[in-house]
């Protein structure tokens, strides 16, 4: 049985990687609609993922005698500057959602679920080759410059896999 403010944070990240799937099938809107298909491509597949991460918490915290609560979420941002805008703003989410991990991992402690502290490695393994994965991408970006994307975003896709175990958070 999971202990009240493990499900709580738990139910959180939820909402969390469901605003995550959204960001993530917007920016690939938005990529899609200035004509980076391997940028929507790659953004429509971290969607899946993201929705993947989501499901596999709300069967957890339902397997642990838990509630999942689905929430609705707040609207994604529609509009990004550029692709090197749009992935320096995938780099921070992908921040943020780290430490959105690290904190669940401290409330297991502090509530002594070892249980699911241990099931979360699997996420905070991810969350290292999700980070690394964008700032992979940064790094090709800022060497191809503004003036090479074309090449970029045909070579994107093959990038999925690069540094991941599977693929993104």
């Amino acid at each position: 049985m999971l202990p009240k403010k493990v499900e709580e944070i738990l139910n959180r990240q939820i909402l969390r990687e469901d605003y995550s799937s959204q960001l993530y099938l917007s920016m690939a809107s938005w990529a899609e609609a200035q004509g980076y298909e391997g940028v929507s491509g790659w953004l429509y597949a971290q969607t899946e993922e993201e929705r993947m991460h989501m499901l596999k918490l709300v069967r957890y915290v339902n397997e642990r005698e838990g509630k999942a609560v689905i929430p609705g979420i707040e609207t994604p941002p529609a509009e990004f500057g550029d692709v090197f805008e749009l992935f320096d703003k995938v780099l921070e989410h992908e921040k943020f959602i780290t430490g959105s991990f690290n904190e669940i991992i401290a409330v297991c402690i502090a509530e002594n679920d070892f249980t699911t502290q241990s099931w979360l490695q699997w996420y905070v393994t991810e969350q290292v080759e999700e980070e690394a994965a964008v700032r992979a991408i940064i790094d090709k970006l800022r060497l191809l410059g503004k003036h090479n994307l074309y090449m970029f975003d045909r070579d994107i896709l093959s990038m999925r896999g690069t540094g991941q175990a599977g693929t993104t958070a």
